[in-house]
């Protein structure tokens, strides 16, 4: 079965409000981490919310407990599924746990070795695809059906989305009032989630989210203002590797969202070694993006007070070293 709404579906400030409550003892409240050398070299004053630091290591955790939380005992008796490139897939696997039920995750086959060993380190069950000619939607929907389980997608889902925007407002709760965030962009339920908490609770808050160039869907499909497709993304950032956005998250973000930056592979691989030289963290290339937009000067008109999130943090080390250079 899917559990997936229509795209009419709507997502609420009082919704993010509820789902920061019931994922609360749960997923971990990250920190907000601050930087004179960051300041300096963007020309703001600069507040980075570290997700690499949630449970599973990305901010995928808190949409998924949050939506897999809410299914009723005979759904939880069946099991849940996903489509995920990796952060997702450790996500719904790690809450399904939590919930002691289980989980059967559909993965490309190219997914880092380390994102793939950890899903199945929590227990899930995981059937491969090939990304560049497979259809993880159909896919996911097909084995959801078979089995009888409950599909929790990536991004196209209001308790998803909800769950995601709880990184933004505990950063707005820590740093104060804010007047501008920069969010990556994959499905777009994180920059979905987070314009929803950003603007409800400061209206004139500028929420500008970040896609690699090879992936820039979102940009165009806004510019056009309709859902545009491009081919699957060949780029480091694999999170990001999008090729189209959501039915919801697109509703959502055409309201919300003011502006897409672009950022290269190269101006990735120098955010994740700033971040790691400068603010002695690991992040991952689609955890980065954010980051590289500041420190490449890809934010136009960048105000005061700006806050960025950082939304995962899994790498193995090898990959690391070969993507910075070592």
């Amino acid at each position: 079965m899917t559990d997936t709404p229509p795209a009419t579906a709507s997502v609420t400030l009082d919704d993010v409000r509820d789902a920061a409550e019931r994922i609360k003892g749960v997923a971990h409240r990250t920190p907000v981490l601050r930087s004179r050398t960051l300041d300096a070299l963007v020309g703001a004053e600069v507040h980075v919310k570290c997700e690499n630091f949630q449970r599973v290591g990305a901010f995928k955790f808190r949409g998924a407990y949050n939506a897999a939380s809410r299914l009723s005992a005979g759904q939880l008796a069946r099991g849940i599924a996903a489509y995920s490139s990796g952060n997702h897939a450790q996500a719904v696997a790690l809450a399904a746990r939590e919930l002691g039920t289980s989980a059967v995750i559909v993965m490309p086959e190219d997914t880092p070795r380390s994102k793939r060993e950890a899903t199945a380190g929590y227990g899930a069950e995981i059937v491969t695809y090939d990304r560049y000619t497979g259809d993880r939607v159909a896919i996911g929907e097909a084995l959801a059906a078979d089995r009888g389980l409950a599909l929790i997608p990536p991004y196209e889902h209001p308790h998803v989305i909800a769950g995601q925007g709880t990184a933004a407002l505990e950063l707005i709760e820590e740093a104060g009032e804010l007047d501008a965030l920069v969010v990556p962009v994959g499905g777009g339920g994180l920059i979905a989630g987070s314009a929803t908490a950003g603007k409800g609770l400061l209206p004139n808050l500028r929420v500008v989210g970040v896609e690699p160039e090879a992936g820039d869907d979102t940009k165009r499909s806004l510019a056009a203002g309709r859902r545009v497709g491009v081919p699957v993304p060949r780029t480091i950032a694999d999170g990001q590797a999008a090729d189209i956005p959501g039915e919801l998250t697109f509703s959502l973000n055409r309201r919300l969202v003011d502006a897409i930056s672009l950022v290269s592979d190269d101006e990735i691989r120098e955010a994740m070694r700033f971040a790691f030289e400068r603010l002695k963290i690991v992040v991952e290339p689609s955890g980065a993006s954010a980051l590289a937009a500041l420190l490449a000067r890809r934010v136009d008109a960048l105000p005061r007070r700006v806050g960025v999130i950082v939304s995962g943090g899994n790498i193995n080390t090898r990959r690391f070293t070969e993507i910075i250079g070592g």
